[in-house]
């Protein structure tokens, strides 16, 4: 079992290579335009020149930075929507079926409205991150809260807690591990919608990078810019990923690595 943890990472890493290759040998036979699909080596020289201007960790602070505001908006009212469907369930008639609604409307077609109602400052890029984090995040608190050991809430029983003692001291600990992988999976929906995000009027940010790179047929650009994502969104998962082991201690197995 040792050996097999030992080599965990080679796998991925001859994957990684072999798509490399693949990229490199089709553009040196030349199978696609240059104009199509850039050589690695000019999308990394393309890659050290922006890093070395500052452009690229100005844009990557900034995507960053959006991401989180409204995933820890997305967070809070996800939260708070679980513990009213969970301390008083008949509430979840008021507002189910609107989130059963709007969990099937993509972020993006909601951009003209959005952009009626709030304008083209940060507030409609804020909306559109809320919209595309907050579902998987909500769906997993209600599964957490919902799916609580009978057995712990008969403990609760014995002791006579009220309503929302039973929810503070047994089901709010217990769903933790819903509460942290739903997270997890909001997170990556945050960083996936970040494109359409800065679809709105963006002036920096690695979505506004691409678009304007697309418009400049600067295919490299837009390589690096979706590389740059898929690397900081993989990042931060992984951080989180360590955050919840230590605060779960291995409890978020299910949780993925």
């Amino acid at each position: 079992m040792k050996n097999l943890t030992k080599y965990k990472y080679f796998p991925p890493i001859i994957s990684i290579l072999i798509v490399f290759l693949v990229w490199y040998f089709v553009c040196r036979l030349e199978i696609l335009n240059e104009y199509i699909l850039p050589s690695p080596y000019r999308v990394f020289q393309t890659f050290l020149k922006l890093a070395s201007s500052g452009e690229l960790f100005v844009d990557i602070g900034i995507s960053l930075v959006r991401v989180l505001r409204g995933f820890f908006i997305a967070f809070v009212i996800a939260l708070a929507l679980g513990m009213l469907n969970s301390i008083l369930p008949f509430s979840r008639h008021f507002f189910d079926y609107i989130v059963a609604f709007f969990k099937n409307v993509p972020p993006i077609s909601m951009i003209p409205l959005l952009i009626l109602w709030c304008g083209i400052g940060e507030t409609t890029k804020t909306v559109i991150i809320v919209l595309a984090s907050f579902f998987p995040m909500y769906m997993n608190i209600v599964k957490g809260f919902t799916f609580c050991d009978e057995k712990l809430l008969e403990v609760g029983e014995v002791f006579a807690f009220s309503r929302s003692k039973r929810f503070f001291k047994i089901v709010l600990p217990n769903s933790l591990p819903d509460i942290f992988v739903g997270m997890r999976i909001g997170l990556g929906y945050a960083w996936r919608a970040i494109i359409g995000a800065e679809m709105v009027a963006a002036s920096v940010g690695l979505g506004h990078m691409i678009l304007f790179a697309q418009q400049m047929s600067r295919t490299d650009k837009v390589i690096v810019g979706i590389l740059v994502i898929g690397l900081v969104g993989f990042l931060s998962d992984k951080l989180f990923a360590v955050f919840m082991e230590k605060v779960l201690k291995g409890e978020a197995k299910n949780g993925g690595n």
